[in-house]
């Protein structure tokens, strides 16, 4: 992680169609290579292109290209956010009136410190993933800011508290385990823990950077740097300390139902206490866990995955139960679509179309 991505020459970067916007409305989906390309920027995010190309068995040229094309195209994108550490985070499952579902969905996802929208279908209509900068504000957010919304029914909000595996830790898998090898990279999953309170909140150089990666996680140092008005050396500085410190969190996303993940599941389970942790970290091992962490409530483990359409459900409840003796599943939900995923909004086929940067209420 310490070199810097390979700079687009300007025959590629020139011209080009500007990121997430006016993606196709034939969806043409991924190539082997495309998927691989994905699989190789997920386990480094910020590799030179020199590096992709060799890890792929291509130049650095057609990685850039292609990976230019899938990003225009609203297929996969790079993106960075602040750790877990560092804010209070909560899932709110939300009820709607008759007829005010699509207002109220319109409504939360463009709620800057809700960073997930997931559509579902269950004994409830929208899972929501929100940010706040403590539990008051939190409690705030949730109950006026929700809950206070015209054809909002009812919410219940599960506190985050262990974070045993998210989109960072997800590979597409792709590559061989060699090749993947040769990245270097992102270091394995790790539990990570919610804040409860308010931590020292990035810099403004350190917010600035945070920012641009956000809308790119792949820009150059030179590019950060005349975009947050600091010297490409401060930047590089800056930035390999916020990754080294674990202040800031890079991944690389997909349009996942044109990969043939057409299914997503949020499954709300119930485990002994003793066995939580193992268990947890068991379970975001698997290939098909997108997202797995402890939360309040009677519920203990919250785990979303995503599947290959809806006949995979049976097969992965099986090895649930085979792994796992002692897990309970005590809710299953289907999501019928995501508009939103960590600050990005996404159309029907789970393409990116724009972005909300994530704010904190009150802040």
């Amino acid at each position: 992680m310490s070199e810097h991505p390979t700079e687009l020459p300007e025959s590629i970067r020139e011209g080009a169609p500007a990121p997430v916007s006016g993606a196709a409305d034939s969806p043409k989906g991924f190539s082997e290579l495309d998927l691989a390309l994905i699989d190789a920027l997920q386990a480094a995010p910020r590799a030179p292109w020199p590096r992709i190309g060799r890890a792929l068995g291509v130049d650095a040229t057609t990685a850039a290209r292609r990976f230019e094309r899938l990003r225009a195209e609203g297929l996969a994108w790079v993106t960075a956010y602040d750790a877990a550490k560092t804010a209070t985070v909560a899932y709110v499952e939300v009820r709607c009136r008759p007829r005010a579902f699509d207002r109220v969905s319109a409504a939360v996802t463009a709620l800057p410190w809700v960073f997930g929208v997931d559509e579902t279908a269950g004994d409830f209509d929208l899972l929501l993933s929100v940010a706040a900068p403590d539990l008051p504000s939190l409690g705030r957010a949730v109950h006026r800011g929700i809950g206070g919304l015209r054809g909002v029914r009812s919410t219940r909000t599960r506190l985050g508290i262990t974070l045993y595996g998210e989109g960072r830790d997800w590979r597409m898998r792709a590559m061989n385990p060699a090749e993947r090898a040769g990245l270097g990279g992102t270091p394995a999953a790790r539990p990570r823990t919610y804040s409860t309170h308010l931590h020292d909140r990035p810099s403004p150089q350190d917010q600035a950077l945070l920012t641009a990666l956000g809308a790119d996680g792949r820009l150059g140092y030179g590019e950060l740097g005349a975009l947050t008005g600091m010297s490409e050396h401060t930047a590089r500085r800056r930035l390999q300390r916020m990754i080294r410190d674990g202040d800031i969190t890079l991944r690389c996303d997909l349009a996942h139902p044109m990969a043939g993940l057409s299914t997503m599941v949020v499954y709300r389970t119930s485990v002994p206490h003793a066995l939580l942790e193992q268990t947890g970290n068991a379970l975001a091992r698997l290939e098909q866990v997108r997202m797995c962490a402890s939360v309040s409530g009677p519920d203990n483990l919250l785990v979303l995955v995503w599947l290959h359409g809806l006949g995979a459900v049976d097969p992965f409840e099986a090895l649930l139960a085979e792994r796992f003796p002692a897990l309970e599943v005590r809710d299953r939900t289907v999501a019928l679509h995501s508009p939103k995923r960590m600050s990005w909004l996404l159309d029907e086929h789970g393409r990116a179309t724009g972005r909300v940067p994530l704010g904190l209420p009150g802040h």
